[in-house]
């Protein structure tokens, strides 16, 4: 993080959550309702000393996690970066943090000039539940075929019309996006799934993980994931998988000089 004061205009931050307390980013219409949103505007308007308001890469859903959101803001304040991240940090919850603050162009935005947008969904697969890391994963007790999870999601990278892992609320104009790559692997009790992609749709992740889950518990064979995908039908693509193990790890931004993107930690203790 630099040292020299960030003028007035925009600055950019990465923000880490803990989104189980939360009905999701964006700050909602009834004032009594909790967002990530909203904490953090009341956070950043203290510092500034004029109100602000922010926009995101990725509008998490209600109990969805992220290691490496990326905010912008418009300010006519000029601050060091100190009170950007350890400033506002004093006026937000323990559960959310600033990561780092820089200053950005007014080309900057943090939605429109990302190109990709990576998740993990992690899995505690053993027959007993973590109390510790309740929120924090998604528990599944039936033993999971990661193998047979990788052959189903091998269906879905590419550019699809994704219609059949789209939330029934989604305002997205197009169902069009191209998935890079979906990983399934094991570590342990551990069952990670690692998602990238241009974009998403809402409860897209959920929805494809719902598919994936179903295939691990050999419910249905992998084939059923691509039959879904052509099938543009969500009625036939089964449950939308919990929030608690979904996770924001990075956001890219070709051509813009930020501070470190790599992929966020995710800390969970050993089960």
């Amino acid at each position: 993080m630099t040292t020299d004061i960030i003028p007035a205009g925009r600055v950019a931050l990465a923000v880490e959550y803990d989104g189980s307390g939360y009905h999701g980013w964006q700050i909602q219409h009834k004032p009594a309702v909790a967002t990530v949103q909203g904490k953090l505007e009341q956070a950043l308007s203290q510092v500034a000393d004029h109100p602000v308001s922010t926009i995101c890469a990725g509008r998490t859903d209600a109990g969805v996690h992220a290691s490496a959101q990326v905010v912008h803001f418009d300010t006519t304040a000029s601050r060091h970066p100190r009170a950007w991240v350890q400033g506002v940090n004093t006026h937000l919850p323990d559960n959310i943090a600033v990561r780092w603050a820089a200053a950005v162009g007014e080309d900057f935005h943090a939605r429109f000039s990302a190109d990709r947008r990576t998740y993990r969904y992690i899995v505690l697969n053993r027959p007993v539940r973590s109390p510790v890391l309740a929120g924090k994963l998604t528990h599944v007790r039936q033993p999971l075929d990661t193998q047979a999870m990788q052959r189903a999601a091998d269906h879905l990278p590419g550019e699809h019309d994704f219609s059949a892992f789209r939330g029934a609320a989604c305002q997205s104009a197009s169902a069009w996006r191209f998935v890079d790559y979906i990983d399934v692997r094991r570590q342990g009790d551990l069952v990670i799934t690692e998602i990238c992609a241009n974009a998403f749709l809402l409860h897209m992740v959920r929805n494809i993980m719902g598919v994936l889950l179903a295939v691990g518990r050999g419910e249905k064979p992998p084939e059923w994931a691509g039959d879904v995908l052509q099938g543009r039908d969500r009625t036939r693509a089964g449950v939308t998988a919990r929030p608690d193990g979904l996770y924001l790890v990075q956001v890219r931004y070709p051509g813009h000089d930020l501070p470190s993107l790599e992929k966020g930690p995710v800390f969970l203790p050993a089960p």
